[in-house]
């Protein structure tokens, strides 16, 4: 794998792409809190513009719940996958909700005793999944982790998932390139030249899905190892190359 910043930029965007977006630390910068997140002046024009160019074929994939998409790029309602790929939205806006289990309250309770001891730390109730924020509180981790691990044997069927500054605990085989393959398989996205884009680990899952159909995988940042053959140097570089598309 080359180093990520040799690696060159995507190229303009094509009519017969469908395009895959993640949104926080790719179309939004990373902040203190998932809700101190402030999206770009521009932005949603140009998510518009691009999905009428494209037909129809551009998604959000995030990690975040659909409402809270919804809330972010208002009045887009764009298709997504939300949570993963546990809540998804077609393109004819019909939603398949996410079903937590009981047992995921007693380790969201858990969670927050251990969060209380060190203050910066978060607990994000994502309904079906649990995400354990350390980054403001670094010596969080630890104890997060710890916990997380320790409660995967009564959790049956749960996985941990980690990322840039959070762990999150969800259900085994929902991950955002389940999410893109199903998408991939039904229209207006069938039949086109898939590319995805976005910076954490979780998303290295949908950069294996579209390069095993011969698409296109972007990272933006600087992580390493990544299977991205495509780069793109930050948010702000997103949005431009978005722009010139739209």
């Amino acid at each position: 794998m080359d180093a990520p910043a040799h690696l060159p930029p995507p190229p303009a965007i094509a009519d017969d792409w469908a395009l895959f977006l993640d949104v926080d630390g790719t179309l939004l910068a990373i902040a203190g809190t998932p809700d101190a997140v402030r999206v770009p002046p521009g932005l949603i024009d140009a998510l518009a513009s691009l999905q009428q160019r494209l037909d129809g074929a551009l998604a959000l994939v995030s990690g975040r719940r659909l409402a809270q998409l919804d809330a972010l790029f208002a009045p887009l309602k764009l298709p997504a996958a939300g949570l993963h790929g546990l809540e998804r939205r077609h393109a004819d806006n019909h939603i398949d909700p996410p079903t937590p289990p009981s047992l995921l309250a007693v380790f969201h309770r858990k969670a927050e005793l251990v969060a209380e001891r060190y203050p910066g730390a978060l607990v994000e109730d994502k309904d079906s999944t649990i995400a354990l924020h350390w980054r403001g509180n670094p010596h969080a981790e630890q104890a997060l982790r710890e916990l997380s691990e320790a409660a995967l044997p009564w959790l049956h069927d749960y996985r941990l998932q980690p990322g840039d500054g959070v762990i999150e605990v969800r259900p085994v085989g929902t991950d955002k390139g389940d999410a893109i393959a199903a998408l991939l398989d039904e229209a207006p996205f069938a039949g086109r030249h898939a590319v995805f884009v976005g910076d954490d680990l979780t998303d290295e899952h949908g950069f294996e899905v579209v390069l095993d159909r011969g698409g296109m995988a972007v990272l933006v940042g600087n992580r390493q190892p990544s299977r991205a053959r495509h780069r793109l140097h930050d948010p702000a570089a997103v949005l431009a190359w978005l722009a010139a598309g739209a």
